[in-house]
């Protein structure tokens, strides 16, 4: 009994070997998504001080710019990119919202919706 629970063992070894080399090649993903991250920030803080006179413009380049950084942290630090179609279908629902939301916020801002007493 016990030379088979020795040769179990040994299997088991020869699948932690296979198991290290997944380990490396997660680790190696992380410190590219991680250097991604850290070149968007550098753009980032690159891109204020760019000469742009349109505010909205500045604001564009400084949203797309985190929501590639977003898509980074979501899809792979917190291993969404592999998820099932429900997470996409729930984070599409949650942009589509959030961008209505903001677009009404602004719309109700301009001075044409005023209303006056």
């Amino acid at each position: 009994m016990s030379h088979s629970s020795h040769s179990h063992s040994h299997g088991g070894h020869d699948h932690g070997g296979h198991d290290d080399h997944d380990v490396q090649s997660h680790v190696r993903r992380y410190l590219m998504v991680f250097g991604a991250l850290i070149v968007g920030t550098a753009l980032t803080v690159g891109a204020s001080y760019l000469p742009i006179e349109s505010v909205a413009l500045t604001v564009a380049i400084a949203l797309f710019i985190a929501s590639i950084k977003g898509f980074l942290v979501a899809g792979y630090f917190m291993h969404l990119i592999s998820e099932k179609k429900m997470i996409y279908a729930i984070l599409i629902a949650t942009a589509f919202f959030v961008t209505g939301l903001m677009y009404l916020t602004i719309w109700s801002m301009q001075p044409s919706s005023a209303i006056h007493l």
